[in-house]
Protein backbone atom coordinates (compact mmCIF):
# COMPACT_ATOMS: atom_id res chain seq x y z
CA UNK A 1 0.00 0.00 0.00
CA UNK A 2 2.88 2.45 0.70
CA UNK A 3 4.10 1.95 -2.79
CA UNK A 4 0.72 2.42 -4.70
CA UNK A 5 0.47 5.44 -2.17
CA UNK A 6 3.83 7.36 -3.24
CA UNK A 7 3.08 6.68 -6.65
CA UNK A 8 -0.89 7.84 -6.68
CA UNK A 9 0.96 11.15 -4.70
CA UNK A 10 3.56 11.60 -7.11
CA UNK A 11 1.14 11.39 -10.27
CA UNK A 12 -0.70 14.13 -8.85
CA UNK A 13 1.70 16.05 -7.84
CA UNK A 14 2.64 16.05 -11.77
CA UNK A 15 -0.45 16.32 -13.12
CA UNK A 16 -0.49 19.41 -11.12
CA UNK A 17 2.39 21.00 -12.67
CA UNK A 18 1.81 20.39 -16.08
CA UNK A 19 -1.99 20.90 -16.70
CA UNK A 20 -1.64 21.70 -20.13
CA UNK A 21 -0.29 18.53 -21.05
CA UNK A 22 -2.77 16.56 -19.31
CA UNK A 23 -5.43 18.64 -20.95
CA UNK A 24 -4.05 18.21 -24.15
CA UNK A 25 -3.54 14.11 -23.45
CA UNK A 26 -6.65 13.68 -22.31
CA UNK A 27 -8.78 15.59 -25.40
CA UNK A 28 -6.18 13.67 -28.07
CA UNK A 29 -7.56 10.21 -26.67
CA UNK A 30 -11.51 11.16 -25.80
CA UNK A 31 -11.96 12.25 -29.29
CA UNK A 32 -9.99 9.22 -30.61
CA UNK A 33 -11.82 6.87 -28.70
CA UNK A 34 -15.28 8.15 -29.10
CA UNK A 35 -14.84 8.34 -32.89
CA UNK A 36 -13.39 4.51 -32.97
CA UNK A 37 -16.54 3.73 -30.73
CA UNK A 38 -19.02 5.72 -32.86
CA UNK A 39 -17.78 3.61 -36.04
CA UNK A 40 -17.98 0.63 -34.11
CA UNK A 41 -21.29 0.71 -32.49
CA UNK A 42 -23.02 1.97 -36.05
CA UNK A 43 -24.20 -1.50 -36.99
CA UNK A 44 -25.38 -2.68 -33.60
CA UNK A 45 -27.59 0.18 -33.34
CA UNK A 46 -28.84 0.36 -36.53
CA UNK A 47 -30.08 -3.84 -36.18
CA UNK A 48 -31.57 -2.94 -32.44
CA UNK A 49 -33.44 0.19 -33.92
CA UNK A 50 -35.09 -2.21 -36.33
CA UNK A 51 -36.13 -4.97 -33.81
CA UNK A 52 -37.28 -2.34 -31.50
CA UNK A 53 -39.49 -0.95 -34.29
CA UNK A 54 -39.98 -4.83 -35.28
CA UNK A 55 -41.70 -5.77 -32.17
CA UNK A 56 -43.58 -2.69 -31.12
CA UNK A 57 -45.38 -2.58 -35.06
CA UNK A 58 -45.91 -6.32 -35.31
CA UNK A 59 -43.38 -6.49 -38.21
CA UNK A 60 -44.04 -9.26 -40.82
CA UNK A 61 -41.29 -11.81 -41.20
CA UNK A 62 -41.71 -11.73 -44.86
CA UNK A 63 -43.25 -9.32 -47.58
CA UNK A 64 -44.36 -10.77 -50.67
CA UNK A 65 -44.71 -8.46 -53.23
CA UNK A 66 -46.67 -8.77 -56.72
CA UNK A 67 -45.49 -6.85 -59.93
CA UNK A 68 -49.12 -6.21 -60.68
CA UNK A 69 -52.74 -6.16 -59.33
CA UNK A 70 -54.56 -8.81 -61.77
CA UNK A 71 -56.67 -11.71 -60.22
CA UNK A 72 -53.90 -13.95 -61.03
CA UNK A 73 -51.49 -12.21 -58.46
CA UNK A 74 -54.35 -11.91 -55.32
CA UNK A 75 -54.74 -15.29 -55.56
CA UNK A 76 -51.03 -16.11 -55.98
CA UNK A 77 -50.36 -14.26 -53.13
CA UNK A 78 -53.86 -15.20 -51.05
CA UNK A 79 -52.39 -18.63 -51.31
CA UNK A 80 -49.05 -18.00 -49.57
CA UNK A 81 -51.36 -17.54 -46.35
CA UNK A 82 -51.87 -21.62 -46.56
CA UNK A 83 -48.54 -22.36 -46.85
CA UNK A 84 -47.67 -24.64 -43.49
CA UNK A 85 -45.01 -22.43 -42.41
CA UNK A 86 -47.42 -19.37 -42.18
CA UNK A 87 -49.53 -18.84 -39.05
CA UNK A 88 -50.72 -15.11 -39.69
CA UNK A 89 -50.76 -12.59 -42.56
CA UNK A 90 -52.10 -9.55 -43.68
CA UNK A 91 -53.59 -8.82 -46.92
CA UNK A 92 -53.35 -8.95 -49.77
CA UNK A 93 -53.63 -5.27 -50.25
CA UNK A 94 -53.16 -2.21 -52.95
CA UNK A 95 -49.81 -0.55 -53.07
CA UNK A 96 -50.40 2.70 -54.96
CA UNK A 97 -47.35 4.58 -57.19
CA UNK A 98 -48.06 8.30 -57.09
CA UNK A 99 -46.97 11.73 -56.43
CA UNK A 100 -46.65 13.82 -53.70
CA UNK A 101 -46.06 17.54 -52.88
CA UNK A 102 -46.83 19.45 -49.98
CA UNK A 103 -48.09 23.02 -49.90
CA UNK A 104 -44.56 24.43 -49.88
CA UNK A 105 -44.56 22.49 -53.49
CA UNK A 106 -41.53 20.06 -52.21
CA UNK A 107 -42.42 16.82 -54.55
CA UNK A 108 -41.63 13.47 -53.87
CA UNK A 109 -42.66 9.99 -55.32
CA UNK A 110 -44.69 8.38 -52.33
CA UNK A 111 -46.27 4.73 -52.07
CA UNK A 112 -49.83 4.32 -50.77
CA UNK A 113 -50.51 1.10 -48.94
CA UNK A 114 -54.41 0.63 -48.58
CA UNK A 115 -55.07 -0.44 -45.26
CA UNK A 116 -57.82 -0.99 -42.84
CA UNK A 117 -59.08 1.38 -40.11
CA UNK A 118 -58.36 -1.48 -37.34
CA UNK A 119 -55.00 -3.01 -37.87
CA UNK A 120 -54.40 -6.28 -37.74
CA UNK A 121 -52.44 -9.02 -36.24
CA UNK A 122 -49.31 -8.52 -38.78
CA UNK A 123 -47.92 -5.51 -39.74
CA UNK A 124 -49.62 -3.20 -36.82
CA UNK A 125 -48.44 1.01 -38.05
CA UNK A 126 -47.23 2.58 -34.86
CA UNK A 127 -49.27 5.82 -34.56
CA UNK A 128 -46.13 8.22 -32.92
CA UNK A 129 -48.63 11.70 -33.57
CA UNK A 130 -52.24 11.89 -34.56
CA UNK A 131 -54.35 8.87 -35.20
CA UNK A 132 -54.33 5.86 -38.09
CA UNK A 133 -56.58 6.40 -41.07
CA UNK A 134 -59.76 7.67 -41.55
CA UNK A 135 -61.67 7.73 -44.60
CA UNK A 136 -60.80 11.16 -46.73
CA UNK A 137 -56.98 11.06 -44.42
CA UNK A 138 -53.88 9.92 -44.85
CA UNK A 139 -51.46 8.94 -42.24
CA UNK A 140 -47.34 9.45 -43.13
CA UNK A 141 -44.51 7.53 -42.39
CA UNK A 142 -42.30 9.65 -39.47
CA UNK A 143 -38.99 9.37 -41.64
CA UNK A 144 -41.24 10.78 -44.70
CA UNK A 145 -42.91 12.72 -42.77
CA UNK A 146 -39.51 14.51 -41.05
CA UNK A 147 -37.94 15.22 -44.45
CA UNK A 148 -41.01 17.06 -45.65
CA UNK A 149 -41.61 19.23 -42.52
CA UNK A 150 -45.18 17.91 -42.47
CA UNK A 151 -46.76 17.17 -39.00
CA UNK A 152 -50.74 16.63 -38.40
CA UNK A 153 -52.78 18.82 -39.57
CA UNK A 154 -51.12 19.87 -42.44
CA UNK A 155 -52.49 19.11 -46.21
CA UNK A 156 -50.85 17.07 -49.61
CA UNK A 157 -51.79 16.55 -52.40
CA UNK A 158 -51.23 12.93 -53.98
CA UNK A 159 -51.63 12.34 -57.55
CA UNK A 160 -53.76 15.97 -57.82
CA UNK A 161 -55.74 15.70 -54.79
CA UNK A 162 -55.58 17.31 -51.76
CA UNK A 163 -55.45 15.01 -47.92
CA UNK A 164 -55.20 15.82 -44.77
CA UNK A 165 -52.55 14.23 -42.66
CA UNK A 166 -54.18 12.64 -39.61
CA UNK A 167 -51.69 11.07 -37.84
CA UNK A 168 -47.20 9.87 -38.22
CA UNK A 169 -46.65 6.31 -38.03
CA UNK A 170 -43.80 3.75 -38.20
CA UNK A 171 -43.39 0.61 -39.78
CA UNK A 172 -41.13 -2.23 -40.28
CA UNK A 173 -42.68 -4.24 -43.04
CA UNK A 174 -40.44 -1.60 -45.19
CA UNK A 175 -37.01 -0.05 -45.59
CA UNK A 176 -36.64 2.86 -43.68
CA UNK A 177 -37.12 6.88 -45.69
CA UNK A 178 -36.29 6.67 -48.75
CA UNK A 179 -36.96 3.12 -49.78
CA UNK A 180 -40.65 2.40 -48.93
CA UNK A 181 -41.64 1.15 -52.59
CA UNK A 182 -39.65 -2.15 -52.13
CA UNK A 183 -40.26 -3.05 -55.84
CA UNK A 184 -41.52 -0.38 -58.78
CA UNK A 185 -44.83 -1.12 -61.19
CA UNK A 186 -44.09 -4.23 -62.70
CA UNK A 187 -41.78 -5.69 -60.15
CA UNK A 188 -39.25 -3.52 -61.57
CA UNK A 189 -36.90 -1.25 -60.10
CA UNK A 190 -37.88 1.74 -57.48
CA UNK A 191 -37.20 5.14 -57.00
CA UNK A 192 -36.39 7.19 -53.87
CA UNK A 193 -40.05 7.04 -52.30
CA UNK A 194 -41.74 7.79 -49.38
CA UNK A 195 -44.84 5.70 -47.57
CA UNK A 196 -48.25 6.87 -46.89
CA UNK A 197 -51.46 5.02 -45.81
CA UNK A 198 -54.94 5.51 -46.68
CA UNK A 199 -57.90 3.61 -45.78
CA UNK A 200 -58.71 0.40 -48.77
CA UNK A 201 -61.36 2.47 -50.62
CA UNK A 202 -59.38 5.71 -50.97
CA UNK A 203 -56.50 3.44 -52.36
CA UNK A 204 -58.97 2.11 -54.46
CA UNK A 205 -60.50 5.40 -55.23
CA UNK A 206 -56.99 7.47 -55.73
CA UNK A 207 -55.77 4.58 -57.90
CA UNK A 208 -58.73 4.12 -60.52
CA UNK A 209 -59.42 7.97 -60.58
CA UNK A 210 -55.99 8.82 -61.60
CA UNK A 211 -54.91 5.49 -63.82
CA UNK A 212 -51.87 5.36 -61.38
CA UNK A 213 -50.06 1.77 -61.14
CA UNK A 214 -50.85 -0.42 -58.69
CA UNK A 215 -49.06 -3.65 -57.04
CA UNK A 216 -49.90 -5.79 -54.41
CA UNK A 217 -48.10 -6.95 -51.10
CA UNK A 218 -49.13 -9.53 -48.32
CA UNK A 219 -47.47 -9.60 -45.17
CA UNK A 220 -46.53 -12.87 -43.87
CA UNK A 221 -46.04 -14.14 -39.98
CA UNK A 222 -44.04 -17.73 -40.15
CA UNK A 223 -43.81 -20.17 -37.49
CA UNK A 224 -40.28 -19.88 -36.96
CA UNK A 225 -39.15 -16.53 -37.75
CA UNK A 226 -35.31 -17.78 -38.01
CA UNK A 227 -36.48 -20.21 -40.77
CA UNK A 228 -37.24 -17.44 -43.56
CA UNK A 229 -34.34 -17.97 -45.85
CA UNK A 230 -36.22 -21.67 -46.31
CA UNK A 231 -39.53 -20.47 -46.74
CA UNK A 232 -37.84 -18.28 -49.57
CA UNK A 233 -36.31 -21.26 -51.14
CA UNK A 234 -39.15 -23.05 -51.68
CA UNK A 235 -40.68 -23.26 -54.96
CA UNK A 236 -43.72 -20.28 -54.71
CA UNK A 237 -46.26 -18.84 -57.61
CA UNK A 238 -44.27 -17.03 -60.31
CA UNK A 239 -46.13 -14.32 -60.14
CA UNK A 240 -44.83 -13.31 -56.79
CA UNK A 241 -41.84 -11.21 -57.79
CA UNK A 242 -40.36 -10.84 -54.59
CA UNK A 243 -40.31 -12.32 -51.48
CA UNK A 244 -38.57 -10.15 -48.46
CA UNK A 245 -37.32 -11.27 -45.33
CA UNK A 246 -37.35 -9.38 -42.08
CA UNK A 247 -33.13 -10.21 -42.13
CA UNK A 248 -33.32 -8.58 -45.66
CA UNK A 249 -35.35 -4.86 -44.47
CA UNK A 250 -33.04 -5.07 -41.63
CA UNK A 251 -29.89 -5.05 -44.01
CA UNK A 252 -31.24 -1.95 -46.17
CA UNK A 253 -31.72 -0.04 -42.82
CA UNK A 254 -27.67 0.10 -42.89
CA UNK A 255 -27.62 1.03 -46.34
CA UNK A 256 -27.90 4.83 -45.56
CA UNK A 257 -24.89 4.29 -42.76
CA UNK A 258 -22.41 2.35 -45.76
CA UNK A 259 -19.75 5.22 -45.24
CA UNK A 260 -20.31 6.35 -42.06
CA UNK A 261 -18.43 3.24 -40.16
CA UNK A 262 -15.54 3.33 -42.47
CA UNK A 263 -15.43 7.17 -42.48
CA UNK A 264 -15.50 7.11 -38.43
CA UNK A 265 -13.27 4.07 -38.20
CA UNK A 266 -10.41 5.48 -40.36
CA UNK A 267 -10.88 9.14 -38.49
CA UNK A 268 -10.56 7.30 -35.45
CA UNK A 269 -7.18 5.87 -37.22
CA UNK A 270 -5.61 9.63 -37.90
CA UNK A 271 -7.21 10.95 -34.53
CA UNK A 272 -5.11 8.55 -32.83
CA UNK A 273 -1.87 8.83 -35.05
CA UNK A 274 -2.30 12.69 -34.18
CA UNK A 275 -2.60 12.05 -30.22
CA UNK A 276 0.33 10.19 -30.24
CA UNK A 277 2.46 12.66 -32.50
CA UNK A 278 1.39 15.29 -30.11
CA UNK A 279 1.84 13.27 -26.62
CA UNK A 280 5.07 12.13 -28.20
CA UNK A 281 5.99 15.84 -28.27
CA UNK A 282 5.08 16.77 -24.88
CA UNK A 283 7.04 13.65 -23.44
CA UNK A 284 9.78 14.38 -25.41
CA UNK A 285 9.84 17.93 -23.98
CA UNK A 286 10.10 16.75 -21.01
CA UNK A 287 12.58 14.11 -21.26
CA UNK A 288 15.52 16.01 -19.20
CA UNK A 289 12.92 16.27 -16.48
CA UNK A 290 11.72 12.93 -16.56
CA UNK A 291 15.32 11.45 -16.15
CA UNK A 292 16.30 14.26 -12.98
CA UNK A 293 13.07 12.78 -11.06
CA UNK A 294 14.19 9.03 -12.57
CA UNK A 295 17.67 10.09 -10.79
CA UNK A 296 15.83 11.31 -8.13
CA UNK A 297 13.50 8.46 -7.43
CA UNK A 298 17.01 5.85 -7.63
CA UNK A 299 18.72 7.95 -5.14
CA UNK A 300 16.52 7.45 -2.67
CA UNK A 301 16.13 3.91 -3.02
CA UNK A 302 13.46 2.85 -5.53
CA UNK A 303 14.01 -0.06 -7.73
CA UNK A 304 13.59 0.26 -11.74
CA UNK A 305 9.56 -1.18 -11.02
CA UNK A 306 8.43 1.57 -9.47
CA UNK A 307 10.25 4.39 -11.55
CA UNK A 308 8.84 2.79 -14.52
CA UNK A 309 5.58 2.61 -12.67
CA UNK A 310 5.64 5.98 -11.67
CA UNK A 311 6.75 7.41 -14.93
CA UNK A 312 3.99 5.66 -16.95
CA UNK A 313 1.17 5.80 -14.81
CA UNK A 314 0.49 9.36 -15.16
CA UNK A 315 0.04 8.89 -19.05
CA UNK A 316 -1.98 5.85 -18.35
CA UNK A 317 -4.26 7.38 -15.94
CA UNK A 318 -5.31 10.02 -18.26
CA UNK A 319 -5.51 8.08 -21.12
CA UNK A 320 -7.86 5.31 -19.29
CA UNK A 321 -9.66 9.06 -18.59
CA UNK A 322 -9.76 9.95 -21.68
CA UNK A 323 -11.48 6.62 -22.64
CA UNK A 324 -14.25 6.81 -20.38
CA UNK A 325 -14.96 10.09 -21.15
CA UNK A 326 -14.74 8.83 -25.07
CA UNK A 327 -17.26 6.15 -24.28
CA UNK A 328 -19.61 8.15 -22.53
CA UNK A 329 -19.96 10.69 -25.80
CA UNK A 330 -20.64 7.86 -27.67
CA UNK A 331 -23.07 6.60 -25.66
CA UNK A 332 -24.85 10.03 -25.90
CA UNK A 333 -24.54 10.87 -29.25
CA UNK A 334 -24.71 7.20 -31.08
CA UNK A 335 -28.34 7.73 -31.49
CA UNK A 336 -28.53 10.37 -33.55
CA UNK A 337 -25.74 9.17 -35.84
CA UNK A 338 -26.71 5.91 -36.14
CA UNK A 339 -30.50 6.97 -37.28
CA UNK A 340 -30.34 9.54 -40.32
CA UNK A 341 -33.75 8.97 -40.27
CA UNK A 342 -36.82 9.08 -37.68
CA UNK A 343 -38.10 5.56 -39.00
CA UNK A 344 -37.49 3.75 -36.69
CA UNK A 345 -38.06 4.04 -32.87
CA UNK A 346 -36.22 2.67 -29.85
CA UNK A 347 -33.36 3.37 -27.60
CA UNK A 348 -29.89 2.74 -29.00
CA UNK A 349 -27.76 1.00 -26.92
CA UNK A 350 -24.29 2.33 -25.86
CA UNK A 351 -21.04 0.40 -27.02
CA UNK A 352 -20.69 -2.81 -26.73
CA UNK A 353 -18.40 -4.98 -25.01
CA UNK A 354 -16.14 -5.93 -28.10
CA UNK A 355 -15.99 -1.78 -28.57
CA UNK A 356 -15.24 -0.73 -25.28
CA UNK A 357 -12.45 -3.44 -25.05
CA UNK A 358 -10.80 -2.49 -28.67
CA UNK A 359 -11.54 1.86 -27.58
CA UNK A 360 -9.43 0.98 -24.25
CA UNK A 361 -6.70 -1.31 -25.94
CA UNK A 362 -6.65 1.80 -28.38
CA UNK A 363 -5.74 4.90 -25.49
CA UNK A 364 -3.54 2.16 -23.65
CA UNK A 365 -1.40 2.19 -27.21
CA UNK A 366 -1.69 6.12 -27.41
CA UNK A 367 -0.07 6.60 -23.89
CA UNK A 368 2.26 3.79 -24.03
CA UNK A 369 3.53 4.38 -27.78
CA UNK A 370 4.01 8.26 -26.75
CA UNK A 371 6.29 7.68 -23.64
CA UNK A 372 7.73 4.47 -23.86
CA UNK A 373 10.98 5.86 -25.22
CA UNK A 374 11.54 8.51 -22.54
CA UNK A 375 10.86 6.47 -19.53
CA UNK A 376 13.31 3.41 -20.56
CA UNK A 377 15.81 6.78 -21.26
CA UNK A 378 15.28 8.02 -18.32
CA UNK A 379 15.29 4.49 -16.05
CA UNK A 380 18.56 3.39 -17.83
CA UNK A 381 20.62 6.48 -17.11
CA UNK A 382 23.29 6.48 -14.69
CA UNK A 383 21.98 8.15 -10.92
CA UNK A 384 24.73 10.67 -11.19
CA UNK A 385 23.88 11.33 -14.93
CA UNK A 386 20.32 11.74 -14.30
CA UNK A 387 20.47 14.50 -11.20
CA UNK A 388 22.99 16.41 -13.58
CA UNK A 389 20.78 15.98 -16.92
CA UNK A 390 20.77 18.78 -19.27
CA UNK A 391 19.36 18.79 -22.96
CA UNK A 392 21.16 16.26 -25.29
CA UNK A 393 23.84 17.76 -27.14
CA UNK A 394 22.82 17.57 -30.93
CA UNK A 395 25.62 15.97 -33.19
CA UNK A 396 27.91 18.09 -35.37
CA UNK A 397 27.26 17.57 -38.78
CA UNK A 398 30.09 19.69 -41.34
CA UNK A 399 28.15 19.15 -44.71
CA UNK A 400 24.93 20.87 -42.64
CA UNK A 401 26.96 23.82 -41.64
CA UNK A 402 28.34 24.19 -44.92
CA UNK A 403 25.13 23.88 -46.54
CA UNK A 404 23.57 25.98 -44.60
CA UNK A 405 25.86 28.65 -44.83
CA UNK A 406 25.03 29.58 -47.79
CA UNK A 407 20.96 30.37 -46.74
CA UNK A 408 19.23 33.59 -45.32
CA UNK A 409 19.47 33.70 -41.56
CA UNK A 410 16.06 32.36 -40.33
CA UNK A 411 16.19 29.63 -43.41
CA UNK A 412 19.65 29.05 -41.77
CA UNK A 413 18.51 28.40 -38.13
CA UNK A 414 15.45 26.54 -39.25
CA UNK A 415 17.28 23.89 -41.47
CA UNK A 416 19.78 23.71 -38.22
CA UNK A 417 16.71 22.99 -36.04
CA UNK A 418 15.19 21.05 -38.34
CA UNK A 419 18.22 18.74 -39.09
CA UNK A 420 19.18 18.16 -35.53
CA UNK A 421 15.83 17.14 -34.39
CA UNK A 422 14.94 14.81 -37.42
CA UNK A 423 12.87 12.82 -35.03
CA UNK A 424 10.53 15.82 -34.50
CA UNK A 425 10.65 16.99 -38.43
CA UNK A 426 9.32 13.76 -39.03
CA UNK A 427 6.34 14.25 -36.23
CA UNK A 428 5.74 17.43 -38.21
CA UNK A 429 5.87 16.46 -41.57
CA UNK A 430 3.42 13.36 -40.27
CA UNK A 431 1.08 15.73 -38.77
CA UNK A 432 0.52 17.92 -41.52
CA UNK A 433 0.39 15.16 -43.92
CA UNK A 434 -2.65 13.49 -41.96
CA UNK A 435 -4.28 17.13 -41.76
CA UNK A 436 -4.13 17.45 -45.05
CA UNK A 437 -5.29 13.76 -45.98
CA UNK A 438 -8.68 14.44 -43.99
CA UNK A 439 -9.32 17.70 -45.54
CA UNK A 440 -8.44 16.20 -49.37
CA UNK A 441 -10.76 13.54 -48.31
CA UNK A 442 -13.67 16.17 -47.40
CA UNK A 443 -12.95 18.36 -50.62
CA UNK A 444 -13.13 15.30 -52.90
CA UNK A 445 -16.52 14.12 -51.21
CA UNK A 446 -18.24 17.62 -51.56
CA UNK A 447 -17.25 17.10 -55.23
CA UNK A 448 -18.88 14.54 -55.69
CA UNK A 449 -22.31 14.57 -57.67
CA UNK A 450 -25.60 13.79 -55.78
CA UNK A 451 -29.08 12.78 -56.34
CA UNK A 452 -31.82 14.32 -54.19
CA UNK A 453 -34.48 12.12 -52.82
CA UNK A 454 -36.96 14.62 -54.34
CA UNK A 455 -39.20 14.41 -58.13
CA UNK A 456 -36.92 13.39 -60.41
CA UNK A 457 -34.16 13.51 -58.47
CA UNK A 458 -34.70 17.04 -57.02
CA UNK A 459 -32.52 18.23 -54.18
CA UNK A 460 -35.46 19.98 -52.67
CA UNK A 461 -35.25 16.92 -50.59
CA UNK A 462 -31.85 16.13 -49.99
CA UNK A 463 -30.23 12.87 -50.15
CA UNK A 464 -29.73 11.83 -46.54
CA UNK A 465 -26.84 9.53 -47.23
CA UNK A 466 -25.17 11.78 -48.47
CA UNK A 467 -25.31 14.65 -46.29
CA UNK A 468 -24.71 12.43 -43.21
CA UNK A 469 -21.83 11.28 -44.60
CA UNK A 470 -20.52 14.51 -45.31
CA UNK A 471 -21.78 16.11 -41.71
CA UNK A 472 -19.65 12.98 -40.34
CA UNK A 473 -16.50 13.67 -42.07
CA UNK A 474 -16.89 17.36 -41.48
CA UNK A 475 -16.84 16.94 -37.87
CA UNK A 476 -13.50 13.98 -38.51
CA UNK A 477 -11.84 17.27 -40.17
CA UNK A 478 -12.80 19.54 -37.73
CA UNK A 479 -11.20 17.25 -34.72
CA UNK A 480 -7.72 16.28 -36.81
CA UNK A 481 -7.07 20.41 -37.18
CA UNK A 482 -7.69 20.86 -33.49
CA UNK A 483 -5.27 18.39 -32.50
CA UNK A 484 -2.64 19.20 -34.98
CA UNK A 485 -3.06 23.09 -34.15
CA UNK A 486 -2.15 22.11 -30.85
CA UNK A 487 0.48 19.68 -32.15
CA UNK A 488 2.06 22.08 -34.28
CA UNK A 489 2.25 24.93 -31.14
CA UNK A 490 3.44 22.46 -29.30
CA UNK A 491 6.29 21.22 -31.26
CA UNK A 492 7.60 24.70 -31.78
CA UNK A 493 7.47 25.80 -28.12
CA UNK A 494 9.26 22.59 -27.47
CA UNK A 495 11.65 22.84 -30.14
CA UNK A 496 12.01 27.00 -28.72
CA UNK A 497 13.27 25.73 -25.10
CA UNK A 498 15.24 23.09 -26.89
CA UNK A 499 17.35 25.75 -28.93
CA UNK A 500 17.15 28.72 -26.41
CA UNK A 501 20.89 28.56 -25.87
CA UNK A 502 21.60 28.39 -29.65
CA UNK A 503 19.05 30.87 -30.68
CA UNK A 504 20.36 33.00 -28.09
CA UNK A 505 24.36 32.08 -29.24
CA UNK A 506 23.16 33.48 -32.64
CA UNK A 507 21.77 36.77 -31.18
CA UNK A 508 24.98 37.38 -29.50
CA UNK A 509 26.38 36.87 -33.58
CA UNK A 510 23.94 39.61 -34.81
CA UNK A 511 20.60 37.61 -35.38
CA UNK A 512 17.41 39.77 -34.82
CA UNK A 513 14.52 38.21 -32.40
CA UNK A 514 12.59 38.85 -35.79
CA UNK A 515 14.77 36.01 -37.67
CA UNK A 516 15.08 34.16 -34.59
CA UNK A 517 11.38 33.95 -34.50
CA UNK A 518 11.18 32.91 -38.51
CA UNK A 519 13.71 30.38 -37.80
CA UNK A 520 11.64 28.70 -35.37
CA UNK A 521 8.27 28.50 -37.24
CA UNK A 522 10.80 27.48 -40.55
CA UNK A 523 11.68 24.44 -38.49
CA UNK A 524 8.41 23.92 -38.86
CA UNK A 525 7.36 24.63 -42.15
CA UNK A 526 10.18 23.01 -43.82
CA UNK A 527 9.11 19.68 -42.82
CA UNK A 528 5.36 20.69 -43.50
CA UNK A 529 5.79 21.44 -46.75
CA UNK A 530 6.92 17.39 -47.98
CA UNK A 531 3.99 16.38 -45.60
CA UNK A 532 1.39 18.88 -47.47
CA UNK A 533 2.37 17.43 -50.62
CA UNK A 534 1.69 13.85 -49.81
CA UNK A 535 -1.22 14.04 -48.20
CA UNK A 536 -2.92 15.29 -51.09
CA UNK A 537 -2.52 11.85 -53.34
CA UNK A 538 -3.00 9.99 -49.83
CA UNK A 539 -6.75 11.35 -49.14
CA UNK A 540 -7.59 10.99 -52.59
CA UNK A 541 -6.65 7.98 -52.76
CA UNK A 542 -8.14 6.95 -48.95
CA UNK A 543 -11.50 8.36 -50.15
CA UNK A 544 -11.43 6.14 -53.05
CA UNK A 545 -11.32 2.85 -51.15
CA UNK A 546 -15.18 3.95 -49.70
CA UNK A 547 -16.44 5.73 -52.94
CA UNK A 548 -18.49 4.22 -55.61
CA UNK A 549 -16.70 3.43 -58.95
CA UNK A 550 -15.30 6.74 -60.86
CA UNK A 551 -15.31 8.96 -58.45
CA UNK A 552 -15.73 12.67 -59.49
CA UNK A 553 -12.24 14.54 -58.66
CA UNK A 554 -11.97 17.54 -56.94
CA UNK A 555 -10.88 20.59 -58.68
CA UNK A 556 -7.16 21.30 -58.72
CA UNK A 557 -7.63 24.59 -57.35
CA UNK A 558 -9.22 23.28 -54.64
CA UNK A 559 -6.63 20.54 -53.57
CA UNK A 560 -3.47 23.33 -54.48
CA UNK A 561 -5.46 25.95 -51.98
CA UNK A 562 -5.80 23.31 -49.14
CA UNK A 563 -2.26 22.96 -49.22
CA UNK A 564 -1.49 26.58 -49.15
CA UNK A 565 -3.76 27.34 -46.61
CA UNK A 566 -2.49 24.35 -44.34
CA UNK A 567 1.41 25.89 -44.65
CA UNK A 568 -0.21 29.10 -43.94
CA UNK A 569 -1.77 28.04 -40.87
CA UNK A 570 1.49 26.40 -39.91
CA UNK A 571 3.33 29.80 -40.02
CA UNK A 572 0.95 31.36 -38.45
CA UNK A 573 0.37 28.83 -35.47
CA UNK A 574 4.37 28.88 -35.30
CA UNK A 575 4.67 32.80 -35.25
CA UNK A 576 2.73 33.66 -31.58
CA UNK A 577 5.13 30.59 -29.59
CA UNK A 578 8.38 31.67 -31.65
CA UNK A 579 7.95 35.43 -30.98
CA UNK A 580 7.67 34.67 -27.46
CA UNK A 581 11.23 32.38 -27.09
CA UNK A 582 12.98 34.73 -29.15
CA UNK A 583 12.19 37.67 -26.95
CA UNK A 584 13.49 35.77 -24.04
CA UNK A 585 16.84 37.97 -22.85
CA UNK A 586 20.23 36.21 -23.97
CA UNK A 587 21.60 36.40 -20.78
CA UNK A 588 18.98 34.89 -18.98
CA UNK A 589 18.36 31.92 -21.42
CA UNK A 590 22.76 31.47 -21.38
CA UNK A 591 22.88 31.91 -17.63
CA UNK A 592 20.02 29.09 -17.39
CA UNK A 593 21.73 26.69 -19.60
CA UNK A 594 24.45 27.30 -17.36
CA UNK A 595 23.34 26.94 -14.34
Amino acid sequence: MGSIVLVVRLVLADVRRHKAQAAMLLLAVTVATSTMALGLSLRGVSDALYEQTRAATAGPDVVALSGDAGPAETSALASLADAPEVVAHHGPYRVVYADLTTRDSTSSPVVVHGFAETPGAVNRPLVTSGHWVRPGGTVLERGFATALGVGVGDHVTIAGRSYPVVGIAVTAATSIYPWAAQIGPGGGPSDYSGLAWMTRSDARTLASSQHLPVTLAMDLKLRDPAATEAFLDADRAPTVTNLRSWQFTAEQDTVILKNSQPILVVGSWLLSFLAITGVAALAAGRSVEQTRRAGLLKAVGAAPGLIATVLLTEYLALALAGDALGLMIARLTVPTIASPTASRIGDAAGPGGATVATATVLAVVVAVLSTLRPTLRAMRTATVTALTATARRPRHRPWLTALSALLPTPLLLGLRLTARRPGRAVLQACSTATTVIAIVALLTLYAQPTRGYGQDGSSTLPNLRDVHDRRLLLAVTVLLIALAVVNTITLTWTNAIEARANMAIARTLGATPGQISAGLSSAQLLPSLPGAVIGVPLGVGLLSLFAAGNPAEAPSSWLLGAVLTTLLATAALTALPARLAARRPVAQALSGETA
